[in-house]
Protein backbone atom coordinates (compact mmCIF):
# COMPACT_ATOMS: atom_id res chain seq x y z
CA UNK A 1 0.00 0.00 0.00
CA UNK A 2 1.51 3.64 -0.81
CA UNK A 3 -0.47 5.56 1.59
CA UNK A 4 1.45 9.41 2.31
CA UNK A 5 0.99 11.95 4.59
CA UNK A 6 1.04 15.27 3.38
CA UNK A 7 2.02 18.67 5.15
CA UNK A 8 1.32 16.34 8.26
CA UNK A 9 -2.32 15.13 7.27
CA UNK A 10 -2.25 11.67 7.19
CA UNK A 11 -4.98 9.36 5.40
CA UNK A 12 -8.29 8.44 7.43
CA UNK A 13 -9.18 4.53 6.33
CA UNK A 14 -12.26 3.33 7.31
CA UNK A 15 -12.48 -0.95 8.46
CA UNK A 16 -11.68 -3.05 6.01
CA UNK A 17 -10.46 -0.88 3.32
CA UNK A 18 -8.36 -2.11 0.72
CA UNK A 19 -5.41 -0.14 -1.04
CA UNK A 20 -3.70 -1.69 -3.95
CA UNK A 21 -0.05 -1.87 -3.25
CA UNK A 22 0.31 0.16 -6.75
CA UNK A 23 -2.35 2.81 -5.69
CA UNK A 24 -1.63 5.75 -4.28
CA UNK A 25 -3.70 7.89 -1.42
CA UNK A 26 -2.18 10.97 -0.35
CA UNK A 27 -2.68 13.40 2.45
CA UNK A 28 -6.72 14.67 3.81
CA UNK A 29 -8.16 11.45 2.28
CA UNK A 30 -11.10 9.82 3.78
CA UNK A 31 -12.24 6.25 2.85
CA UNK A 32 -15.35 4.69 4.35
CA UNK A 33 -15.67 1.07 5.65
CA UNK A 34 -15.12 -1.53 3.08
CA UNK A 35 -14.23 0.66 -0.10
CA UNK A 36 -11.15 -0.05 -2.37
CA UNK A 37 -9.10 1.73 -4.53
CA UNK A 38 -7.35 -0.37 -7.21
CA UNK A 39 -3.98 -0.72 -8.88
CA UNK A 40 -2.32 2.74 -10.06
CA UNK A 41 -5.50 4.84 -8.90
CA UNK A 42 -4.66 8.21 -7.43
CA UNK A 43 -6.48 10.15 -5.00
CA UNK A 44 -4.06 13.19 -3.94
CA UNK A 45 -5.71 14.80 -0.99
CA UNK A 46 -3.29 17.53 -0.96
CA UNK A 47 -4.61 21.25 -1.79
CA UNK A 48 -8.10 19.96 -0.70
CA UNK A 49 -9.69 16.77 0.82
CA UNK A 50 -11.35 14.11 -0.76
CA UNK A 51 -14.00 12.20 0.67
CA UNK A 52 -15.04 8.80 -0.49
CA UNK A 53 -18.22 6.70 0.91
CA UNK A 54 -18.37 3.12 2.18
CA UNK A 55 -18.41 0.36 -0.18
CA UNK A 56 -17.35 2.70 -2.55
CA UNK A 57 -14.45 0.89 -5.61
CA UNK A 58 -12.20 3.26 -7.43
CA UNK A 59 -11.06 0.97 -10.37
CA UNK A 60 -7.64 1.42 -12.31
CA UNK A 61 -5.93 3.93 -13.47
CA UNK A 62 -8.05 6.51 -12.09
CA UNK A 63 -7.38 9.55 -10.85
CA UNK A 64 -8.71 11.91 -8.01
CA UNK A 65 -8.11 15.07 -7.35
CA UNK A 66 -9.29 19.03 -5.81
CA UNK A 67 -9.11 22.44 -6.30
CA UNK A 68 -6.84 24.54 -3.83
CA UNK A 69 -8.49 27.60 -2.04
CA UNK A 70 -8.08 30.86 -4.00
CA UNK A 71 -9.91 34.24 -4.26
CA UNK A 72 -12.29 33.48 -7.15
CA UNK A 73 -13.09 30.31 -5.64
CA UNK A 74 -14.25 30.85 -2.21
CA UNK A 75 -12.20 27.83 -0.67
CA UNK A 76 -11.85 25.70 -3.23
CA UNK A 77 -13.31 22.80 -4.23
CA UNK A 78 -13.07 19.03 -2.56
CA UNK A 79 -13.93 16.08 -3.97
CA UNK A 80 -16.98 14.21 -2.66
CA UNK A 81 -17.62 10.80 -3.37
CA UNK A 82 -20.82 9.11 -1.71
CA UNK A 83 -21.49 5.65 -0.80
CA UNK A 84 -22.24 2.33 -2.83
CA UNK A 85 -20.26 3.92 -6.35
CA UNK A 86 -18.38 2.29 -8.80
CA UNK A 87 -15.90 4.43 -10.38
CA UNK A 88 -14.99 2.51 -13.46
CA UNK A 89 -11.11 2.24 -14.67
CA UNK A 90 -9.05 5.39 -16.09
CA UNK A 91 -11.67 7.49 -14.97
CA UNK A 92 -11.24 11.41 -13.71
CA UNK A 93 -12.92 12.74 -10.71
CA UNK A 94 -12.00 16.87 -10.64
CA UNK A 95 -13.66 18.88 -7.50
CA UNK A 96 -16.42 17.30 -7.77
CA UNK A 97 -19.69 15.64 -5.66
CA UNK A 98 -21.02 12.39 -6.43
CA UNK A 99 -23.86 10.86 -5.02
CA UNK A 100 -24.81 7.37 -3.67
CA UNK A 101 -25.19 4.18 -5.86
CA UNK A 102 -23.71 5.94 -8.79
CA UNK A 103 -21.66 4.55 -11.76
CA UNK A 104 -19.11 6.76 -13.52
CA UNK A 105 -17.83 4.88 -16.20
CA UNK A 106 -14.74 3.92 -18.12
CA UNK A 107 -12.77 6.80 -18.69
CA UNK A 108 -15.45 9.28 -18.09
CA UNK A 109 -14.21 12.57 -16.97
CA UNK A 110 -16.02 14.79 -14.13
CA UNK A 111 -14.89 18.57 -13.61
CA UNK A 112 -14.66 20.87 -11.19
CA UNK A 113 -18.08 22.03 -9.31
CA UNK A 114 -20.18 18.81 -11.37
CA UNK A 115 -22.57 17.57 -8.69
CA UNK A 116 -23.84 14.07 -10.09
CA UNK A 117 -26.77 13.11 -7.94
CA UNK A 118 -28.18 9.84 -6.50
CA UNK A 119 -28.47 6.70 -8.76
CA UNK A 120 -26.56 8.25 -11.64
CA UNK A 121 -25.23 6.20 -13.81
CA UNK A 122 -22.08 8.22 -16.32
CA UNK A 123 -21.51 6.34 -19.05
CA UNK A 124 -18.14 5.10 -20.51
CA UNK A 125 -16.32 8.30 -21.94
CA UNK A 126 -18.73 10.78 -21.24
CA UNK A 127 -17.65 14.30 -20.25
CA UNK A 128 -18.99 16.09 -17.55
CA UNK A 129 -18.27 19.82 -17.43
CA UNK A 130 -17.66 22.31 -15.00
CA UNK A 131 -20.73 23.09 -13.06
CA UNK A 132 -23.16 20.77 -14.72
CA UNK A 133 -25.73 19.02 -12.44
CA UNK A 134 -26.67 15.22 -13.52
CA UNK A 135 -30.06 14.77 -12.12
CA UNK A 136 -31.57 11.80 -9.97
CA UNK A 137 -31.95 8.35 -11.66
CA UNK A 138 -30.72 9.16 -15.11
CA UNK A 139 -27.99 7.82 -17.85
CA UNK A 140 -25.80 10.54 -19.02
CA UNK A 141 -23.23 9.95 -22.07
CA UNK A 142 -21.21 11.86 -24.43
CA UNK A 143 -19.56 15.04 -24.39
CA UNK A 144 -20.75 17.28 -22.79
CA UNK A 145 -22.47 14.84 -20.97
CA UNK A 146 -26.36 14.89 -21.79
CA UNK A 147 -29.41 12.96 -20.31
CA UNK A 148 -30.02 9.96 -22.36
CA UNK A 149 -32.66 8.22 -20.41
CA UNK A 150 -34.43 7.69 -16.87
CA UNK A 151 -32.92 4.91 -14.66
CA UNK A 152 -35.00 1.40 -14.94
CA UNK A 153 -35.10 -0.48 -11.60
CA UNK A 154 -32.57 -3.12 -13.30
CA UNK A 155 -30.41 -0.24 -14.05
CA UNK A 156 -29.97 0.75 -10.14
CA UNK A 157 -30.08 -2.80 -9.07
CA UNK A 158 -26.68 -3.19 -11.15
CA UNK A 159 -25.22 0.03 -9.34
CA UNK A 160 -25.81 -2.12 -5.77
CA UNK A 161 -24.69 -5.43 -7.33
CA UNK A 162 -21.44 -3.78 -8.75
CA UNK A 163 -20.43 -2.12 -5.36
CA UNK A 164 -21.54 -5.36 -3.21
CA UNK A 165 -19.43 -7.24 -6.17
CA UNK A 166 -16.46 -5.06 -5.13
CA UNK A 167 -16.57 -5.58 -1.77
CA UNK A 168 -16.71 -9.02 -2.43
CA UNK A 169 -13.60 -9.09 -4.31
CA UNK A 170 -11.81 -6.43 -2.15
CA UNK A 171 -11.92 -9.25 0.59
CA UNK A 172 -9.86 -11.74 -1.49
CA UNK A 173 -7.15 -9.28 -2.40
CA UNK A 174 -7.08 -8.24 1.26
CA UNK A 175 -6.36 -11.51 2.07
CA UNK A 176 -3.88 -12.22 -0.38
CA UNK A 177 -2.66 -8.87 0.66
CA UNK A 178 -2.13 -10.48 4.11
CA UNK A 179 -0.97 -13.92 3.20
CA UNK A 180 2.22 -11.94 1.43
CA UNK A 181 2.93 -9.95 4.15
CA UNK A 182 3.22 -12.93 6.55
CA UNK A 183 5.25 -14.39 4.06
CA UNK A 184 7.60 -11.72 3.50
CA UNK A 185 8.09 -11.64 7.08
CA UNK A 186 9.18 -15.37 7.40
CA UNK A 187 11.44 -14.84 4.56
Amino acid sequence: MSIRTYQGVAPQLGERVYVDESALVIGHVRMGHDSSIWPFAVARGDVNRIQIGERTNIQDGSVLHVVHAAPHNNGGIPLIIGDDVTVGHKAMLHAASIGNRCLIGMASVVLDGAVVEDEVIVGAGAVVPPGKRLEFRGLYVGNPARRLRELKQSDIDALLYSARHYVQVKELHRADQALRVRASRTE
